[in-house]
Parts: structure tokens; sequence; C-alpha cells
């Protein structure tokens, strides 16, 4: 049984399972949502036999058609693309529990498809090894996510997924204006020959600061973030919950490779680190004062995403010195952040199907009348403060530590105010969750699925604390940070 396993190509069923699922679901809208389900528990299973394949063969290569690099297109998967796929098939689980619930019949066959269709660009994404086929993987992403941000229709769900496309289609042209420069320079578009062919110069800083600025933009990281709070706000909660979970995230790891491979070792002596840690820092103090001001949870939530994102950036400046701790506190920043703030729309959503809005200040003793809801947000809001033993304490304690171990003063008082900024705006919500509103509402009832899928994605934020050592010792396969005397 184990050599079966083993000898499926795990990488190829991971892009053409959800691609197969999403014209399915174009071609049989009657059971649209049955085959989304089915769909995303076997991309679930996939993911773990890739792991199974990982953890025995260590890292995972697939010659696409027998043609490998140059020539060909490969898929390449080690322990960082692992823990990524991982993230994505752990929230896509919930987040499609929760829609089978959460959409009408009519809304519903647009919305399978278009996810199915986002998540082989995810995974696409995260098991490309050029260039070129990672902007592809952008390419489906994005137009798939700016269509689910659209999907109600609305006034403010049409101008929030216009402002994200604009950001999009500028986004990924420069990116590949950066790839046309590199493959001209230096005749690949494989990352592993990259590494081994770039020379510092004009045409490698040109497609860095091409490429580092489509990227950022992607990323929504300040000050490059003014199409995230009103798309993410203006979307039905499970879409907010996929695009900032996951597709922020998608273009970092896309940063963050590149880095890894390419940039870093040339250009990280030139102060380019320093100005990716200063965004960073930015976002975090900028993000986390525009939540406090908001006065409806979306938008407040929405606002998180751009601080929580500016925390990924800190490792830039500390990673000369810290090496592989700061990208391991990057990886369980994102892992963590991913599981807690898909969490915490799933709850937006799940108060306004119950009271019919999300204001802040009507939210009417939510916690008496949805106590797993309640629970859900508070446990989701341990991990985004940073607080023991969740997997935010984990990434944000190694942050912490490497930059007291370097005397980054100016890091560490930046990490602390964020923190106390983000109790400040979850204890906001959850203050109002236990006080009468002024006037009340009528209320509807919350299926059991939608309360529990949002319960468990935030209770694994938390679990996530007590799995540093087995995640991070998976994480090492295939030596992405440059280490020696890892598992190859």
């Amino acid at each position: 049984m184990g050599a079966e396993v083993s000898d499926i190509p795990w990488g190829l069923v991971l892009i053409l399972l959800p691609l197969m699922g999403g014209m399915a679901c174009f071609l049989w809208p009657r059971v649209t949502t049955m085959l989304g389900l089915v769909t995303v528990f076997g991309v679930a299973l996939s993911v773990a036999g890739l792991g199974w394949q990982i953890l025995e063969n260590g890292v995972y290569r697939h010659a696409v058609g027998g043609w490998g690099a140059p020539l060909g297109i490969d898929l390449y998967a080690d322990g960082l693309s692992l823990l990524m796929l991982t993230a994505t098939a752990l929230v896509g689980l919930g987040v499609s529990v929760y829609s089978a619930a959460y959409f009408r019949r009519e809304d519903a066959t647009r919305f399978w498809p278009l996810w199915l269709f986002l998540l082989a660009g995810l995974n696409a994404l995260f098991l490309s090894a050029d260039i070129f086929n990672l902007y592809v993987t952008l390419e489906l992403m994005g137009l798939a996510a700016v269509a689910l941000a659209a999907l109600t229709g609305g006034k403010d769900a049409l101008g929030g997924a216009m402002r994200y496309l604009l950001a999009a289609l500028l986004g990924s042209l420069a990116y590949l204006l950066g790839v046309a420069l590199l493959y001209h320079g230096f005749g690949t578009v494989d990352i592993t020959l990259l590494g081994q062919r770039v020379e510092s110069g004009p045409v490698l800083w040109a497609a860095l600061g091409l490429m580092g600025a489509g990227l950022l933009l992607k990323t929504a990281v300040f000050p490059l973030h003014f199409w995230l709070p009103p798309a993410h706000a203006s979307a039905p909660a499970p879409v907010s919950a996929l695009l900032s979970a996951l597709v922020v995230k998608a273009s970092f790891y896309i940063l963050l490779r590149l880095w890894l491979s390419i940039f870093g070792p040339l250009v990280g002596e030139e102060g380019v680190d320093t100005l990716l840690g200063l965004l960073g820092a930015t976002a975090v103090l900028w993000g986390s004062v525009q939540a406090l001001r908001q006065t409806r949870l979306k938008l407040l939530i929405a606002y998180s995403t751009v601080a929580q994102i500016g925390y990924l950036f800190l490792a830039f400046p500390l990673a000369a010195a810290a090496g592989v701790t700061a990208w391991h506190a990057v990886i369980y920043l994102a892992f963590s952040h991913a599981l807690a703030k898909a969490a915490m729309f799933l709850v937006a959503g799940n108060l306004l199907r119950f009271g019919g809005h999300d204001r802040i200040a009507d939210l009417d003793r939510v916690v008496q009348r949805l106590p797993l809801t309640t629970g859900a947000f508070a446990l989701a809001g341990v991990s985004i403060m940073g607080l023991p033993p969740s997997g935010g304490f984990i990434g944000k304690w190694l942050l912490l530590e490497m930059a007291l171990a370097q005397g980054r003063w100016d890091l560490v008082v930046v990490m602390i105010l964020g923190g106390l900024l983000a109790a400040g705006y979850i204890f906001k919500v959850l203050g109002r969750a236990f006080t009468q509103a002024e006037v009340t509402h009528k209320s509807r009832a919350v299926p059991a699925c939608m309360e529990w899928a949002a319960l468990l994605l935030a209770i694994g934020a938390v679990l996530l604390g007590f799995l540093a050592v087995p995640v991070l010792s998976v994480v090492g396969i295939g030596d992405p940070f440059g280490v020696s005397g890892v598992r190859p």
C-alpha cells in the first residue's frame, strides 16, 4: 500500500482534480455543492498523499510530459511547499463545509466552480518551479479571486472587486516584465538555474524592482493595501476567508521563494531587506490602528489582515543574522494566520446571518445566543494577539527573540505595540458580544455546520502552538532556507 501511494504523481492530481471538479460543477449545476465538497475532500487526501511521499522520499519533483527543466515544466515540492499546501487544504475544507450551508442554490452554482479554479491555481502555484509558471498561476488565481469577490453583485461588491481587479492586473504585469528581464538576461526561467546564473547588475535590480513591486501590491503590504479592505469586506464571508487566509499568502510565498533562491544572496546587503522591514513595521501599526477605528466587523477583520501581513516582512531585516529562525517565524505566522483569519471571517458571516448586520455596537449579547461562534472569535483572537499557547504566539515569539538578540529595539517596540493594538480591537468586539444593544433586531438561525467550521479552524490555530517541533522539522525537508545539514 505504501509503495502504491508513493508511485502516484500527487502533484499532478492536486492541480487536475480541482480543475476537473470546477468544470464538472459548470456542467452539472444541480449537484454543484456535492461535487464541490467531494473535490475538496479529494484534494485534502491528495495533500496527505503528497506529504507521505515527501516524508518517505524527500523532495518531490515531477517533469510534466517527461520534459524537465530547462526545456519543460517541473513540479516541485519541498517542506515549505507542503506546509502551504496543507494550510490551503485545511482552510479549504473548513470554508467548503461552511459554504455548503451559507450559499443559496443560485449563488452556489457560481461559487463552487470559481472556488475550485482558485484552489487549482493555489496548488499549482505552491508546486511551481519556474518563474513564468508562477505568473500563469498568479493570473488563474487572481481572476478567480476577483470573480468571487464580485459574487453578490451589489454596488459595494462590484466596486471592491473592480479595485481588486486593477491591482491584480497591475501587479501581474509588473511581475511579468521582471520575468522577461530575467529570461533575457540569464536565459532561463527555472528558479534553481536562475539562482546559479544571476549576477548583480542593472538587469537583476530592474527585475527585482518590477517583480517585488508587483508582489507587494498583491500581498497588500502598506502603502499598497488600498484594494484589500473594500474587496474583503464586501465579499461573501467564505470568499473573504479565502482571500485573506490564502490568496495574499500565495503572493508572499512567491516573494519569499524568489528572495531565498535568487535575489536575497545578491541584494540583501544593499538595504532592500531593511526597506521591506520598514514597510512591514508601518503595516503593523497602521493596520492595527485602522482596525481599532472600525465600527463594522468585516472591515475590522480586513484591516487586521493588513496589520498581520506586516509581521511577515519583519523577518527580512532579521534574517541576515538570525537565518533560519526568522524564516521559521514567518512560516509559523503565515500558517496560524491563515487558520485564525479564516475563522474570523466565518464568524462575521455567522453574525451577519444571525442579526442581518455586522455593526460591532449592535451585536446584542451574541455570546448567549451563539456561544460557539463567539468562542471561535475569541480563540482566533488569541492567535492574532500572539498569546500562548497559540501558533501566533510561536511565530511572534521567535521574531521577538531574534529582534532582542540583535538589539533591534525598533522592531521590538513595533511588535509589542502591534500586540497591544490587536488586543484592543479583539476585546472591542468581545466586549460588545456580552452587552445588550440599544436597538434589538430579529434574528435568524445559524446552521450548526457554519458555527462548527469557524470553531474548528480557530481551534486549529491554537493547537498549532503545540506542534512547533514536527511542523518545523517538516519545513526543513529540501533545505528551502539554505541551511546545510537538513534532509534533502
